[in-house]
């Protein structure tokens, strides 16, 4: 058993244990001779639970919104724990989990309190600078065509998948082991509330609107200008210029087109959906970018946990990730890099404060235990001796 999977010291006598440590008091008798061999109900729950998701996608669609999506997945979490630990375990780690997102999402209005300058140059001309060119209008003169490929079907899945991978993965952490799901999601929850004041101080408007906008219309670094919602992008190409298309009938400008790869496939209820939940969010909210740090985030806490394959995805994934934004108009280069080192920066601090405070801390943790052990076993042997 590793340091991070010790168990607790027992508590003083007379004290509850549901009062020193609510986690452990909901785990299950560890003697398995003492309780019921409950795998095949177990694997039964979690099929009707398969069965139930794939319904519920088929009539209502994919679960965009994180409190609906976590929601589902608790009863996933649910059936996962017959046989292996108490029910009452979702609740007790999830619920304070949700509570903190939900604080979240409400302390992003405070951005528009603020209301801070928002810039529409920074992120372009840095881009520029270090390219030459613009990323998103180079990969849309180069890869756009007029009507939707194939291949966009994988950056709009990529792009959509930053809304459900992350918390599917937070659960099979928790089903897989509770002390690492703990960690990640300290890391997750840092890296979302430090983006947060990220954007809240320096609001930046993403490419897709970039395009939409003029230099006079945004001079006065307005948050929320009526060129953003425009029908059709300037015909100059806004802020960003024009697009040279290699591919007849491409449109000459940029566009956000991250949603496009739903209608190869026929989903138009998910485009839908997927349209109308990105203009309820908070449109210059691009420095950092959250799709960036989260998918790195996942990357980098997964890489010393999984073998040369799993290594490979999970480092592809965050790539993938960059390309899907910068290509479909979602964020500049920068936005993305200023993601990974937010992202790195918390797994570096989340490592130091290991080596620095837990590491320490289990090991004293041992060593009192295996001090109480061999003192039992000397009474003992002292009690039969007499």
């Amino acid at each position: 058993m590793s340091i991070y999977e010790s168990e607790a010291p027992a508590p003083p006598q007379g004290v509850e244990p549901l009062l020193t440590d609510l986690g452990k008091a909901a785990e299950l008798d560890p003697d398995m001779a003492t309780r019921r061999d409950l795998t095949w109900v177990r694997r039964a729950a979690i099929a009707l639970w398969a069965l139930g998701m794939f319904a519920e996608f088929w009539v209502h669609g994919l679960a965009f919104d994180r409190t609906r999506l976590i929601l589902l997945m608790c009863f996933g979490m649910f059936a996962a724990c017959i046989g292996r630990r108490r029910a009452i375990t979702v609740v007790i780690d999830w619920l304070p989990f949700v509570l903190i997102l939900l604080f979240y999402d409400w302390t992003r209005n405070v951005a528009q309190l603020i209301d801070m300058p928002t810039q529409w140059h920074l992120a372009p001309d840095v881009d520029k600078w270090m390219f030459g060119v613009n990323p998103t209008v180079w990969l849309q003169s180069h890869l756009k065509y007029a009507e939707p490929t194939w291949w966009e079907v994988v950056t709009s899945v990529v792009y959509i998948s930053y809304f459900i991978v992350p918390y599917a993965m937070a659960a099979i952490l928790w089903v897989r082991d509770r002390t690492v799901w703990r960690r990640y999601a300290a890391c997750f929850l840092a890296t979302t509330f430090i983006a947060l004041v990220g954007y809240t101080l320096v609001p930046a408007a993403p490419p897709w609107a970039a395009a939409q906008c003029t230099a006079e219309q945004v001079k006065d670094h307005p948050r929320d200008p009526p060129c953003m919602h425009a029908a059709q992008p300037e015909p100059d190409g806004g802020l960003l210029g024009q697009v040279e298309p290699r591919h007849d009938g491409a449109a000459p400008y940029v566009e956000r087109i991250s949603w496009r790869g739903w209608s190869v496939l026929k989903i138009h209820n998910a485009s839908q959906l997927f349209t109308m939940a990105q203009g309820k969010s908070n449109l210059v909210a691009a420095i950092p970018s959250l799709h960036a740090g989260l998918t790195m985030l996942l990357a980098l806490f997964m890489w010393p946990r999984v073998k040369a394959l799993g290594k490979t995805l999970f480092m592809a994934y965050p790539f993938a990730m960059a390309f899907a934004l910068v290509f479909t108009a979602e964020h500049y280069v920068i936005d993305i890099l200023l993601g990974w080192a937010l992202a790195a920066s918390v797994i570096a601090v989340c490592r130091w404060v290991d080596r620095r405070w837990l590491i320490p801390r289990q090991q004293r943790l041992h060593a009192e235990q295996d001090d109480a052990a061999a003192i039992e076993v000397t009474n003992q042997k002292q009690e039969l001796n007499i």
